[in-house]
């Protein structure tokens, strides 16, 4: 009997069991095996994924998290993790994945999207726009060596505060995201927020690990300043070094992370369709959860 072509193989959701299979199929890419972030986007978001026709796990998988009100019609979802098993690469699968999602799935749905170089010009054909771009760094946070700080109040967050901080949250990123953000206490190592002197929030973030980073992330904040209190602070706290995607119009915010140490190492685009830009207040966003998740 003749196989089926390998863009026929059906597409189904996976669930949280499928966190070996999606982790090996990173590290058959060559990237880190992240099972601590797969664990979140499996749950918090919706995995679609190819069974490799020679049993041996998953031939392509990809992430939907989707934010809004109403789950049966997102205000916006984000796609990440768009992976394809090295040896079924170039066959076609990313393209049918992602149009089975794009076009089948999330019809009229905006949608968005970190891409590399290399998976730009899919998305480019799939209807995406580049709106904006981020820079990735990494490197040990060196604290700054002069007096004093930056003045603004940092605390560990508390469970009082997770009301303010989605309040805070969905008005930044311009739609809900609850279910992500109460994940967060469980989810990351350290979580803090930033008030003035009345107490009045200004801006949360937090540090979950990585591999053998500690990634910063979500950065929310009103200012340079309170930004800058809130990394300092959570560097302060780990012996690790620390990984971050900023958006690169924050470029006084970007030439401090040098600064203090962190690198360059390299740039994404932040793509959408259906939409011009992300929806929110870009001045206050800092840097994403992670890329995979908007």
């Amino acid at each position: 009997m003749t196989p089926p072509l390998l863009t026929d193989l059906p597409i189904r959701a996976l669930t949280p069991e499928d966190l070996r299979h999606c982790a090996d199929l990173s590290e058959d890419r060559g990237w880190p095996r992240e099972d601590h972030k797969w664990g979140l986007l499996l749950t918090a978001g919706t995995g679609y994924g190819i069974d490799a026709p020679d049993g041996r796990g998953l031939a392509a998988a990809c992430v939907v998290t989707a934010y809004g009100d109403s789950r049966a019609k997102p205000d916006l979802a984000a796609i990440g993790m768009v992976l394809v098993a090295d040896r079924f690469a170039r066959q076609g699968l990313g393209r049918r994945l992602m149009r089975y999602v794009c076009d089948e799935l999330l019809t009229g749905v905006p949608l968005t999207l970190h891409a590399t170089p290399y998976g730009r010009p899919l998305y480019e054909e799939l209807g995406f726009d580049t709106t904006g771009r981020a820079e990735m760094l990494r490197g040990t946070f060196l604290p700054d060596p002069g007096p004093g700080g930056t003045g603004v109040p940092v605390r560990p967050a508390t469970a009082e505060d997770l009301p303010r901080i989605i309040r805070l949250d969905t008005e930044v990123f311009g739609t809900d995201r609850t279910h992500m953000v109460t994940r967060l206490p469980a989810f990351t190592d350290r979580l803090l927020v930033a008030e003035d002197r009345s107490g009045a929030l200004l801006g949360y973030a937090a540090i979950w690990p990585n591999m053998e980073t500690h990634v910063v992330g979500p950065l929310i904040a009103r200012d340079t300043a309170t930004a800058q209190a809130l990394v300092t602070a959570l560097a302060a706290s780990t012996g690790r070094p620390l990984r971050t995607d900023v958006d690169v119009r924050h470029e006084e915010f970007v030439s401090w992370l040098k600064e203090r140490g962190l690198e360059s190492v390299t740039f994404n685009a932040v793509m959408t369709r259906d939409l011009p830009g992300l929806p929110g207040d870009w001045t206050r966003r800092w840097a994403p959860l992670t890329v995979a998740a908007g």
